[in-house]
């Protein structure tokens, strides 16, 4: 067993080793993704398996009366999450202020890659050893960051929509018009259809959902409200954006209303739960990551979002600086204008460090242990954070409608 252990290790070394030195500059974005999606992979085993040996770690299970099943697997997700967490947020601010490729903490970002697995491991396991009050602090505040990872998705999400809008009427050729006009007709009968669904699936006849018909009801007018304001004239909107933000609004009252309590009786889905559950895991997973390596790649090379400011030019250089180097025979590489990077470290990494809290309030349920085991993302608090998600990104996209007739003199 010793020398089959001694084999494994010293092979999985050796993989690792050989990824990590594969790794180059275009490919560093992938692989911190590769990073964050093992830490959901562990979060999600851990929570199905570590509760019996969480139970038996003394530091941990300090109760006179030990907790639930629930509480441990709940637990166990926060710890993996907060190492993840520290990693990502440990580089976020290091990368603060980086504008040039010669910057040191460049290399840093794109190369030492064993080094960077290694921290990452050892975060991870070291979070086994803290109290248990620092993992109930960084659940409490694991709901703000989560909130501030939405955010960011929201205003990500606004962002496309109009990059995609003005990307085809710049085109000015009437295939592409059509093109908007199809994209955007599509996207409204989607959203009216899937909403008209969920009135099937969330008030059954014969009790009072009142609750669930205003949520969609609500998202029906907005999706109306959308069109109307883009449309009119004194507006410079548009008809696809204002579509795609309905079709995201009718997909966020679905995940509002499908995190509803199995038992309540306005939630037909309670018929199936465990299929709903793992249908809600794999699509909320899903989601997330793809949200995050848009986001990451997305936000981090916008200019909104704290990007690097460009590098000063190589005429702005001091004549006295110029000449010192030639005097001292440096190479011609050395007098090359520093290249900028092309996105944000520092954010680029903070989108990580948020995803990492959203994805364990996804799996614990927002730290809430009354729920099955098996049930992910289940909730009144999930409900309305989905709902409140859902009224933000209304108002965020009515706002970028209407900001501009209100402060004529300000460029938005």
């Amino acid at each position: 067993m010793s020398c089959l252990a001694s084999c494994c290790a010293t092979a999985t070394c050796g993989l690792c080793t050989s990824v990590a030195s594969g790794i180059s500059r275009r490919s560093s974005r992938l692989a911190y993704c590769g990073l964050f999606g093992a830490a959901l992979i562990i979060s999600w085993i851990f929570r199905e398996v570590a509760a019996p040996f969480m139970e038996k770690i003394p530091w941990i299970n300090t109760f006179a009366h030990p907790p639930s099943k629930e509480w441990f697997q709940t637990n166990a997700v926060l710890r993996v999450s907060l190492g993840n967490f520290l990693f990502f947020a440990t580089f976020a601010l290091i990368m603060i202020g980086v504008k040039d490729q010669n910057d040191r903490r460049d290399s840093w970002h794109h190369g030492e890659w064993i080094i960077k697995v290694v921290m990452w491991a050892l975060l991870i396991i070291l979070m086994f050893f803290v109290p248990n009050v620092v993992i109930t602090i960084y659940g409490t505040l694991s709901k703000f960051g989560s909130g501030l990872f939405l955010l960011v998705q929201l205003i990500i999400l606004l962002d496309f929509t109009h990059t995609w809008n003005d990307a085809w009427v710049e085109k000015d050729e009437h295939k592409w018009y059509m093109a908007l006009l199809a994209v955007s007709v599509g996207c409204y009968l989607a959203a009216f259809t899937f909403l008209g669904i969920l009135l099937i699936w969330f008030n059954p006849s014969g009790y009072d959902c009142s609750l669930n018909v205003f949520f969609i009801v609500m998202t029906m007018i907005l999706a109306f409200a959308f069109a109307i304001i883009a449309l009119h004239p004194q507006v410079n909107g548009s008809l696809l954006p204002a579509s795609v933000i309905s079709l995201y609004c009718a997909f966020l009252c679905y995940t509002g209303l499908s995190s509803e309590p199995r038992d309540y009786v306005c939630n037909s889905l309670h018929k199936n739960p465990k299929a709903v559950s793992t249908g809600a895991l794999i699509l909320g997973m899903l989601t997330t990551v793809l949200s995050v390596v848009y986001s990451a790649v997305r936000a981090g090379s916008s200019t909104v979002f704290l990007s690097p400011p460009s590098s000063p030019k190589s005429g702005a250089k001091h004549p006295l600086l110029e000449s010192e180097k030639l005097e001292e025979g440096k190479d011609k590489e050395e007098n090359k204008e520093a290249r900028p990077v092309s996105y944000s470290y520092a954010f680029f990494h903070l989108i990580f460090a948020l995803a990492s809290m959203y994805s364990s309030m996804l799996l614990t349920g927002w730290s809430s242990s009354t729920e099955s085991a098996e049930l992910i993302d289940v909730g009144w608090t999930s409900v309305w954070i989905r709902i409140g998600t859902e009224w933000v990104t209304a108002a965020l996209y009515l706002w970028t409608l209407i900001a501009p007739l209100i402060f004529p003199d300000r460029e938005f």
